[in-house]
C-alpha cells in the first residue's frame, strides 16, 4: 500500500500492547495515545520542507536548515483526537489546530457532523487529520472532505489502530492523503468497532462510558 505506513517500531508496538489492556487506566491510557501520537507525527513529519539559515553558534557562524514557510496545522476529529494533540504539539509547538467535530450514527454507523472550526489561513498549511482509530473510515473521510474544500498545502491522517475496512475505504476516498497508523487490526465486528481493537477510545481517554 503505497500511501500508507504501518509503523513496526518496538516503543510504539509496547506501548500499544498495554492500551489495548482493559485494565489499563485511563490516567495512563491517555498518556500512552499521546506518546504515540508523538511517534507517528515523526514519521509523518519526515518529509517536511527544509530552508538554509544562517546561524551564529557559540563557536562560528554557519548554514543550517529550519522548516520553510508556513508549518503545520493540526485537526483533531473530536472527540478522541482530543487525546493526541498533546503528543504532536510536543514536537511542532508552533502547530494551529483545528477541530472537527463528528459522531457515528449508531443505527447506520456513518458519520454526522456537529462542528468544524479550522486555522483562517489553512491554504497555507499542510494538514494533519488526528483519530486514533480508523474503523469505518466514514469520520477521516468526511473530515478529510471538509478539508479539501479550504484547500490546504496537503493532507496526512494520523491513526493509532487501523481495520482494513477503513484503511481502504480511507484509500478510495481520498488517494492523495498519506495514512500513518501503528496496527492493522483483523476486522470490524457488527458493531463498527475494531477486533481485537482497544475499545472505545474516546471513553478511555476520557474515563467515560
Amino acid at each position: 500500500m503505497s500511501n500508507v505506513t504501518i509503523t513496526n517500531h518496538p516503543l510504539i508496538q509496547h506501548k500499544l500492547a498495554i492500551m489495548r489492556n482493559k485494565n489499563t487506566s485511563s490516567a495512563q491510557f491517555r498518556s500512552l495515545v499521546s506518546e504515540i501520537a508523538m511517534l507517528l507525527c515523526y514519521e509523518a513529519t519526515r518529509d517536511l520542507a527544509l530552508e538554509p539559515v544562517t546561524i551564529e553558534t557559540p563557536v562560528a557562524t554557519g548554514e543550517f536548515n529550519v522548516i520553510s514557510g508556513k508549518k503545520l496545522a493540526f485537526v483533531p476529529i473530536l472527540r478522541a483526537g482530543l487525546g493526541m494533540v498533546d503528543g504532536v504539539l510536543q514536537l511542532v509547538p508552533s502547530a494551529r489546530i483545528g477541530h472537527i467535530g463528528l459522531y457515528r450514527d449508531p443505527d447506520t454507523l456513518k458519520p454526522v457532523e456537529y462542528y468544524c472550526k479550522l486555522p483562517h489561513d489553512i491554504e497555507e498549511r499542510e494538514v494533519i487529520v488526528l483519530d486514533p482509530m480508523l474503523a469505518t473510515g466514514g469520520s477521516a473521510i468526511d473530515a478529510i472532505a471538509q478539508i479539501k474544500k479550504r484547500n490546504p498545502k496537503s493532507i496526512k491522517f494520523i491513526g493509532i489502530i487501523a481495520a482494513p475496512e477503513g484503511l481502504n475505504a480511507l484509500r478510495q476516498a481520498h488517494p492523495d492523503v498519506d495514512i500513518y497508523c501503528a496496527a492493522m487490526d483483523e476486522k470490524l465486528n457488527d458493531h463498527g468497532y475494531i477486533i481485537p481493537g482497544l475499545g472505545d477510545a474516546g471513553d478511555r481517554i476520557f474515563g467515560t462510558k
